[in-house]
Protein backbone atom coordinates (compact mmCIF):
# COMPACT_ATOMS: atom_id res chain seq x y z
CA UNK A 1 0.00 0.00 0.00
CA UNK A 2 1.77 3.27 -1.18
CA UNK A 3 2.47 5.50 1.73
CA UNK A 4 1.75 2.93 4.62
CA UNK A 5 5.69 3.24 5.49
CA UNK A 6 5.42 6.65 6.44
CA UNK A 7 2.44 6.02 8.40
CA UNK A 8 4.76 3.46 10.30
CA UNK A 9 7.16 5.97 10.92
CA UNK A 10 4.49 8.48 12.35
CA UNK A 11 2.95 5.86 14.16
CA UNK A 12 6.14 4.36 15.88
CA UNK A 13 5.90 5.92 18.94
CA UNK A 14 2.71 7.03 21.08
CA UNK A 15 0.55 10.08 19.72
CA UNK A 16 -2.17 11.84 20.59
CA UNK A 17 -4.62 10.88 17.90
CA UNK A 18 -8.23 12.19 17.13
CA UNK A 19 -10.55 10.11 15.11
CA UNK A 20 -13.61 11.93 13.35
CA UNK A 21 -16.67 10.92 11.18
CA UNK A 22 -19.30 12.51 9.47
CA UNK A 23 -22.79 13.95 10.99
CA UNK A 24 -25.50 11.58 11.52
CA UNK A 25 -22.87 8.67 12.12
CA UNK A 26 -24.44 5.34 10.47
CA UNK A 27 -22.80 2.24 10.64
CA UNK A 28 -19.74 2.69 8.66
CA UNK A 29 -19.11 5.59 10.28
CA UNK A 30 -18.94 4.06 13.91
CA UNK A 31 -17.26 0.60 12.77
CA UNK A 32 -14.78 2.15 10.98
CA UNK A 33 -14.17 4.80 13.78
CA UNK A 34 -14.16 2.19 16.58
CA UNK A 35 -12.46 -0.27 15.08
CA UNK A 36 -9.41 1.77 13.96
CA UNK A 37 -10.00 3.27 18.06
CA UNK A 38 -9.07 -0.13 19.33
CA UNK A 39 -6.42 -0.89 17.04
CA UNK A 40 -4.24 2.56 17.86
CA UNK A 41 -5.02 2.05 21.77
CA UNK A 42 -3.47 -1.48 21.58
CA UNK A 43 -0.54 0.01 19.88
CA UNK A 44 -0.12 2.79 22.94
CA UNK A 45 -1.81 5.69 21.46
CA UNK A 46 -3.96 8.15 23.20
CA UNK A 47 -7.33 8.34 20.80
CA UNK A 48 -10.43 10.28 21.29
CA UNK A 49 -13.42 9.83 18.92
CA UNK A 50 -15.69 12.23 17.91
CA UNK A 51 -18.75 13.27 15.85
CA UNK A 52 -20.60 16.20 15.12
CA UNK A 53 -24.14 14.68 16.27
CA UNK A 54 -25.74 11.93 18.28
CA UNK A 55 -25.18 7.63 16.82
CA UNK A 56 -28.43 5.70 16.47
CA UNK A 57 -29.43 4.15 19.53
CA UNK A 58 -29.10 1.06 17.41
CA UNK A 59 -25.50 0.84 18.03
CA UNK A 60 -25.34 1.32 21.66
CA UNK A 61 -23.86 -2.27 22.40
CA UNK A 62 -20.88 -1.84 20.46
CA UNK A 63 -17.22 -1.93 21.86
CA UNK A 64 -16.12 1.58 23.50
CA UNK A 65 -19.24 3.55 22.40
CA UNK A 66 -19.60 5.14 25.09
CA UNK A 67 -16.15 6.56 25.12
CA UNK A 68 -17.64 8.38 21.84
CA UNK A 69 -17.34 12.46 22.17
CA UNK A 70 -20.42 14.28 20.38
CA UNK A 71 -19.58 17.75 19.69
CA UNK A 72 -23.46 18.90 19.53
CA UNK A 73 -23.79 17.89 22.94
CA UNK A 74 -20.53 18.57 24.81
CA UNK A 75 -17.77 20.33 21.93
CA UNK A 76 -15.27 21.05 25.61
CA UNK A 77 -14.04 18.03 25.80
CA UNK A 78 -13.03 17.76 21.85
CA UNK A 79 -12.17 21.13 21.65
CA UNK A 80 -9.33 20.72 24.59
CA UNK A 81 -8.10 17.40 23.06
CA UNK A 82 -7.49 19.12 19.66
CA UNK A 83 -5.19 21.41 21.41
CA UNK A 84 -2.92 18.53 21.85
CA UNK A 85 -4.04 16.31 18.81
CA UNK A 86 -0.88 15.31 16.56
CA UNK A 87 -2.57 13.14 14.09
CA UNK A 88 -6.13 13.76 12.49
CA UNK A 89 -7.97 10.34 11.17
CA UNK A 90 -10.79 11.13 8.71
CA UNK A 91 -13.05 8.07 8.05
CA UNK A 92 -16.22 7.76 6.07
CA UNK A 93 -16.06 11.24 4.88
CA UNK A 94 -13.51 13.13 2.35
CA UNK A 95 -14.61 17.18 3.13
CA UNK A 96 -14.22 19.07 6.55
CA UNK A 97 -17.67 20.57 5.44
CA UNK A 98 -18.86 17.41 6.35
CA UNK A 99 -18.48 17.61 10.25
CA UNK A 100 -19.69 21.28 10.80
CA UNK A 101 -18.50 23.24 13.19
CA UNK A 102 -16.00 20.26 14.30
CA UNK A 103 -14.00 20.84 11.10
CA UNK A 104 -13.15 24.22 12.20
CA UNK A 105 -11.41 23.25 14.97
CA UNK A 106 -9.24 20.97 12.70
CA UNK A 107 -8.52 22.83 9.49
CA UNK A 108 -5.68 25.36 10.60
CA UNK A 109 -4.27 23.01 13.02
CA UNK A 110 -0.91 21.44 11.40
CA UNK A 111 -1.59 17.78 12.17
CA UNK A 112 -0.56 14.80 10.41
CA UNK A 113 -3.66 13.53 8.30
CA UNK A 114 -4.40 10.04 7.34
CA UNK A 115 -7.89 9.83 5.36
CA UNK A 116 -10.14 6.77 4.85
CA UNK A 117 -12.90 6.69 2.70
CA UNK A 118 -15.24 5.14 -0.40
CA UNK A 119 -17.13 8.54 -1.48
CA UNK A 120 -16.81 10.22 -4.60
CA UNK A 121 -14.97 13.65 -5.39
CA UNK A 122 -12.41 14.25 -2.02
CA UNK A 123 -10.87 17.09 -0.90
CA UNK A 124 -7.10 16.85 -1.08
CA UNK A 125 -6.87 16.83 2.95
CA UNK A 126 -4.54 13.97 3.71
CA UNK A 127 -0.56 13.16 4.02
CA UNK A 128 -1.53 9.63 3.66
CA UNK A 129 -4.86 9.13 1.50
CA UNK A 130 -6.92 5.86 1.09
CA UNK A 131 -9.53 6.75 -0.95
CA UNK A 132 -11.30 3.71 -3.41
CA UNK A 133 -14.72 4.77 -4.34
CA UNK A 134 -15.35 0.86 -5.34
CA UNK A 135 -14.93 -0.26 -2.22
CA UNK A 136 -18.13 -1.45 -0.14
CA UNK A 137 -17.46 0.66 2.89
CA UNK A 138 -14.84 2.59 4.51
CA UNK A 139 -14.87 -0.43 6.90
CA UNK A 140 -13.58 -2.67 4.88
CA UNK A 141 -10.71 0.12 3.47
CA UNK A 142 -9.96 0.02 7.39
CA UNK A 143 -9.73 -3.80 6.90
CA UNK A 144 -7.20 -2.94 3.83
CA UNK A 145 -5.17 -0.54 6.12
CA UNK A 146 -5.03 -2.53 9.19
CA UNK A 147 -3.95 -5.86 7.00
CA UNK A 148 -1.19 -3.84 5.49
CA UNK A 149 0.36 -2.13 8.67
CA UNK A 150 0.39 -5.26 10.71
CA UNK A 151 -1.90 -8.25 10.15
CA UNK A 152 -1.49 -9.32 13.42
CA UNK A 153 -3.86 -6.78 15.10
CA UNK A 154 -6.97 -8.82 12.96
CA UNK A 155 -7.30 -11.21 15.47
CA UNK A 156 -8.98 -8.79 17.48
CA UNK A 157 -12.45 -10.42 18.14
CA UNK A 158 -13.62 -6.63 19.10
CA UNK A 159 -12.04 -4.79 16.51
CA UNK A 160 -13.32 -7.62 13.81
CA UNK A 161 -17.31 -6.63 15.25
CA UNK A 162 -16.60 -3.23 14.54
CA UNK A 163 -15.22 -3.88 10.78
CA UNK A 164 -17.69 -6.26 10.00
CA UNK A 165 -20.81 -3.89 11.26
CA UNK A 166 -19.90 -1.09 8.70
CA UNK A 167 -19.41 -3.70 5.82
CA UNK A 168 -22.82 -5.20 6.95
CA UNK A 169 -24.73 -1.82 7.24
CA UNK A 170 -23.18 -0.28 4.25
CA UNK A 171 -24.17 -2.97 1.96
CA UNK A 172 -27.52 -3.42 2.54
CA UNK A 173 -27.01 -7.27 3.77
CA UNK A 174 -24.55 -7.81 0.85
CA UNK A 175 -27.02 -6.08 -1.47
CA UNK A 176 -24.76 -3.35 -2.66
CA UNK A 177 -20.88 -2.74 -3.32
CA UNK A 178 -19.69 -6.19 -2.82
CA UNK A 179 -16.58 -8.18 -4.84
CA UNK A 180 -14.61 -11.17 -4.12
CA UNK A 181 -12.35 -8.90 -1.82
CA UNK A 182 -15.01 -7.82 0.00
CA UNK A 183 -16.14 -11.45 0.56
CA UNK A 184 -12.43 -12.54 1.25
CA UNK A 185 -12.45 -10.02 4.32
CA UNK A 186 -15.36 -11.33 5.85
CA UNK A 187 -13.88 -14.91 5.62
CA UNK A 188 -10.83 -14.28 7.25
CA UNK A 189 -12.85 -12.02 10.16
CA UNK A 190 -15.05 -15.20 10.33
CA UNK A 191 -12.24 -17.38 10.64
CA UNK A 192 -11.38 -15.94 13.76
CA UNK A 193 -14.53 -16.81 15.26
CA UNK A 194 -16.54 -13.36 14.83
CA UNK A 195 -20.41 -14.24 15.50
CA UNK A 196 -22.40 -12.79 12.57
CA UNK A 197 -25.27 -13.94 13.74
CA UNK A 198 -25.53 -12.19 16.56
CA UNK A 199 -24.60 -9.07 15.09
CA UNK A 200 -27.16 -9.42 12.91
CA UNK A 201 -29.52 -9.94 15.58
CA UNK A 202 -28.31 -6.57 17.58
CA UNK A 203 -28.81 -4.72 14.48
CA UNK A 204 -31.62 -5.92 12.45
CA UNK A 205 -33.97 -7.50 15.15
CA UNK A 206 -34.68 -5.34 18.20
CA UNK A 207 -36.63 -2.90 16.69
CA UNK A 208 -39.36 -1.29 19.11
CA UNK A 209 -43.10 -1.68 18.54
CA UNK A 210 -43.33 1.95 16.92
CA UNK A 211 -40.52 1.20 14.48
CA UNK A 212 -42.66 -1.53 12.60
CA UNK A 213 -46.24 0.48 13.11
CA UNK A 214 -44.07 3.36 11.57
CA UNK A 215 -43.05 1.08 9.01
CA UNK A 216 -46.38 0.18 8.24
CA UNK A 217 -47.32 4.17 8.22
CA UNK A 218 -44.94 5.01 5.65
CA UNK A 219 -46.08 2.11 3.05
CA UNK A 220 -50.01 2.14 3.67
CA UNK A 221 -50.23 5.94 3.85
CA UNK A 222 -47.21 7.80 2.94
CA UNK A 223 -46.16 5.83 -0.72
CA UNK A 224 -46.41 6.95 -3.91
CA UNK A 225 -45.09 5.10 -6.89
CA UNK A 226 -44.32 7.05 -10.52
CA UNK A 227 -44.76 3.86 -12.94
CA UNK A 228 -44.01 6.18 -15.68
CA UNK A 229 -40.51 6.85 -14.13
CA UNK A 230 -40.33 3.81 -12.02
CA UNK A 231 -39.55 5.94 -9.37
CA UNK A 232 -41.05 5.30 -5.53
CA UNK A 233 -41.52 8.28 -3.45
CA UNK A 234 -41.88 8.51 0.59
CA UNK A 235 -42.10 11.18 3.17
CA UNK A 236 -42.79 12.03 6.70
CA UNK A 237 -43.82 15.64 7.75
CA UNK A 238 -43.05 17.09 10.98
CA UNK A 239 -47.09 15.52 12.55
CA UNK A 240 -45.37 12.07 11.63
CA UNK A 241 -42.45 12.88 13.85
CA UNK A 242 -44.53 14.05 16.95
CA UNK A 243 -47.16 10.94 16.41
CA UNK A 244 -44.26 8.03 15.96
CA UNK A 245 -41.73 9.57 18.19
CA UNK A 246 -39.31 9.32 15.90
CA UNK A 247 -35.57 9.37 16.91
CA UNK A 248 -32.68 9.38 15.31
CA UNK A 249 -31.93 5.99 13.25
CA UNK A 250 -35.59 5.59 13.23
CA UNK A 251 -36.21 5.98 10.00
CA UNK A 252 -33.16 3.94 8.82
CA UNK A 253 -33.48 1.60 6.52
CA UNK A 254 -37.04 2.41 4.93
CA UNK A 255 -36.16 3.91 1.97
CA UNK A 256 -35.14 0.02 0.83
CA UNK A 257 -38.40 -0.97 0.57
CA UNK A 258 -39.53 0.93 -2.47
CA UNK A 259 -36.82 -0.99 -4.21
CA UNK A 260 -38.22 -4.17 -3.32
CA UNK A 261 -40.84 -3.14 -5.83
CA UNK A 262 -40.35 -4.74 -9.06
CA UNK A 263 -40.79 -1.72 -11.60
CA UNK A 264 -39.38 0.52 -8.99
CA UNK A 265 -35.67 1.37 -10.26
CA UNK A 266 -35.51 5.18 -8.05
CA UNK A 267 -36.34 5.17 -4.44
CA UNK A 268 -36.87 8.77 -2.59
CA UNK A 269 -37.36 9.04 0.76
CA UNK A 270 -38.31 12.34 2.20
CA UNK A 271 -37.91 13.70 5.77
CA UNK A 272 -39.45 17.42 7.13
CA UNK A 273 -37.02 18.65 9.66
CA UNK A 274 -37.65 21.52 11.83
CA UNK A 275 -35.38 23.56 9.61
CA UNK A 276 -34.44 21.64 6.53
CA UNK A 277 -36.04 18.98 4.71
CA UNK A 278 -33.94 15.73 3.91
CA UNK A 279 -33.79 13.64 1.35
CA UNK A 280 -32.20 10.01 1.17
CA UNK A 281 -32.04 8.55 -2.70
CA UNK A 282 -31.86 4.68 -4.09
CA UNK A 283 -31.42 3.31 -7.40
CA UNK A 284 -31.15 -0.41 -8.80
CA UNK A 285 -28.40 -0.85 -12.18
CA UNK A 286 -26.35 2.05 -13.44
CA UNK A 287 -28.45 4.78 -12.76
CA UNK A 288 -27.00 7.34 -10.62
CA UNK A 289 -28.73 9.28 -7.71
CA UNK A 290 -25.57 10.97 -6.70
CA UNK A 291 -26.30 12.99 -9.90
CA UNK A 292 -29.31 14.07 -8.54
CA UNK A 293 -28.30 14.55 -4.94
CA UNK A 294 -25.29 16.89 -6.16
CA UNK A 295 -27.35 19.15 -9.08
CA UNK A 296 -30.47 19.72 -7.14
CA UNK A 297 -30.27 18.80 -3.37
CA UNK A 298 -26.94 19.89 -1.84
CA UNK A 299 -25.89 17.09 -1.66
CA UNK A 300 -24.08 13.84 -2.95
CA UNK A 301 -22.37 9.95 -1.86
CA UNK A 302 -22.47 6.88 -3.95
CA UNK A 303 -24.14 6.04 -7.55
CA UNK A 304 -26.84 3.77 -5.73
CA UNK A 305 -27.17 5.68 -2.21
CA UNK A 306 -27.09 9.57 -1.97
CA UNK A 307 -28.45 12.01 0.21
CA UNK A 308 -28.96 15.60 0.42
CA UNK A 309 -31.05 18.54 1.77
CA UNK A 310 -33.01 21.45 1.08
CA UNK A 311 -34.63 24.79 2.90
CA UNK A 312 -37.89 24.59 0.84
CA UNK A 313 -41.38 23.51 1.94
CA UNK A 314 -41.87 19.68 1.73
CA UNK A 315 -44.78 20.41 -0.68
CA UNK A 316 -42.01 22.26 -2.61
CA UNK A 317 -39.35 19.37 -2.16
CA UNK A 318 -42.29 16.95 -3.64
CA UNK A 319 -42.96 19.33 -6.57
CA UNK A 320 -39.20 19.81 -7.77
CA UNK A 321 -38.25 15.67 -7.26
CA UNK A 322 -41.38 15.39 -9.79
CA UNK A 323 -40.18 17.92 -12.00
CA UNK A 324 -37.02 16.73 -12.92
CA UNK A 325 -37.71 13.06 -13.48
CA UNK A 326 -38.46 13.70 -17.48
CA UNK A 327 -35.08 14.78 -17.74
CA UNK A 328 -34.10 10.88 -16.54
CA UNK A 329 -36.92 9.38 -18.03
CA UNK A 330 -34.52 7.29 -20.60
CA UNK A 331 -32.13 6.11 -17.90
CA UNK A 332 -34.92 5.28 -15.28
CA UNK A 333 -37.07 3.06 -17.98
CA UNK A 334 -33.66 1.61 -18.85
CA UNK A 335 -34.39 -2.44 -17.80
CA UNK A 336 -32.32 -3.66 -15.11
CA UNK A 337 -30.10 -6.14 -15.73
Amino acid sequence: MQGIEEVRTVLSTPKNILITSHRNPDGDAIGSSLAMCLWLEKKGHRVMVAFPSEYPAIYHWMPEIEQVQIYDVDPDPIAEFVNHVEVSIILDYNSLTRIDKLGKLLEDKNLYTILIDHHLYPDPIGDFILSDTSASSTCELVYRFIESYDRSNLNDLTIATCIYTGILTDTGSFQYSTSPALFRCVAALQEIGLDTTAIHDRIFNTMEEKNLRLLGHCLANRMEILEEYRTGIIFLNKHDFQVYDIQRGDTEGIVNYLLKLKNVHMAVFIRQQPTIIKISFRSKGDFSVEEIAKNYFNGGGHRNASGGYTKSSLAATLDLIKAILPSYKEQLIKPII
